[in-house]
């Protein structure tokens, strides 16, 4: 593994906080410097971008994720969505002196859910310093094409979650089943930046979430390698 994503205190990771009450910046750039390990970014689905952001860019800069807002009508979806980005503006100038970037994550029955919204989003902001968070899990629920959830989002794609539809260790790459060679041949298609996470939801024994995200690192090797030959 290359970087790293510290969360705040959401489904019991208070990792962040830790990190601002017990480390610090220079304390985080120590620690990471020692495993060997850089700062990609900071989940701040509770807390807030703001909370988090003078620690992030003394920390050296990246990206930090949230959330969107409230699922809407289809019909009312280009005015929220354009409204949701002109609130983000303070947020992005925030970035900007921080060294970061804001990246919103899809979710079910939320405004940045469908590829529909993708769509709207792109087209509407302008700002290089917000862009999407891809889950992957969230458009498999809706029967959709990962592929092209990615190469909607293009340029502005900066955080990718590699993270499937399946239930407990099955999440992750390489231990479920989905295939996810054409997901990284469109992020290399579409010059992705950042780095692809494996992710899960739950609490598996150290040695076993050890385990398991080794042969998740591993497969995504493999599956960059392969899908460069297709």
């Amino acid at each position: 593994f290359e970087a790293i994503d510290i969360w705040s205190a959401h489904q019991g990771c208070l990792h962040l906080d830790d990190v601002a009450k017990r480390l610090g910046a220079e304390g985080l750039k120590t620690l990471l410097a020692k495993h060997n390990l850089k700062l990609f970014a900071f989940s701040v689905y509770s807390g807030g971008y703001e909370r988090y952001a003078e620690l992030l860019g003394k920390a050296g800069g990246g990206v930090a994720v949230r959330g969107s807002g409230p699922a809407c009508k289809p019909e009312e979806l280009t005015a929220r969505m354009r409204q949701f980005i002109e609130g983000l503006k303070p947020l992005a100038e925030l970035a900007e002196k921080n060294n970061s970037y804001l990246a919103i994550e899809n979710h079910g029955n939320a405004l940045l859910c469908s590829l529909d919204s993708f769509k709207a989003f792109v087209d509407i902001n302008t700002s290089p310093r917000l862009g999407i968070a891809l889950a992957p899990y969230h458009i498999q629920t809706q029967k959709a094409s990962v592929p092209e959830a990615i190469r909607i989002c293009g340029r502005q794609l900066m955080f990718f979650y590699a993270w499937q539809h399946y239930p407990d260790s099955k999440q992750l790459p390489g231990v479920g089943p989905t295939d996810m060679k054409p997901w990284i041949k469109a992020l290399a298609d579409v010059r992705y930046r950042g780095y692809v996470n494996p992710f899960m939801h739950g609490h598996l024994e150290p040695d076993v979430m050890s385990a398991n995200l080794k042969k998740s690192r591993d497969y995504l090797k493999d599956c960059y390698r392969k899908s460069m030959k297709m």
